[in-house]
């Protein structure tokens, strides 16, 4: 029997995500193998066990919760990103670039998911990040 986060289609891409990270922080400083290699792996493989682990959950609202946590865990990486560009350590920016646009689509398909799991609830809305602006690096 497969457990219900394995059908999710979010979790799929949030796999890849994870191999994205994995494959770009690989070739990191050895220097920074205690801080951001450690930091953005950690951060991105959260982002799926949030979603699993929400997936167990006995309400819409409780799976919405966890939604929230990998996106903001999703949101740290891309701060990680912003700091592996900023000290230089990609050449091409390709890298960088790859994982800034499927950080974009992950973090889209997991606001529209949590947006549908909270339609039947009234709360405050949440703020949209989306911006027409092309990738920063």
């Amino acid at each position: 029997m497969a457990f219900k986060f394995e059908k999710l289609d979010v979790w799929q891409l949030a796999l890849d995500y994870v191999d994205i990270v994995y494959e770009l922080s690989a070739q990191l400083p050895r220097d920074e193998e205690y801080n951001l290699k450690s930091q953005i792996r950690r951060a991105a493989t959260s982002i799926t066990l949030n979603i699993a682990e929400g997936s167990s959950g006995l309400s819409d609202a409780e799976q919405a919760r966890f939604i929230g946590i990998a996106l903001r865990s999703l949101v740290e990486t891309v701060a990680c990103l912003h700091l592996i560009h900023r000290r230089g350590y990609f050449t091409q920016p390709d890298v960088l670039r790859r994982a800034y646009q499927s950080a974009e689509m992950l973090f889209k398909r997991l606001k529209a998911f949590q947006n549908a799991l909270n339609s039947n609830t009234l709360r405050e809305e949440m703020p949209i990040y989306e911006s027409d602006e092309p990738s920063p690096f």
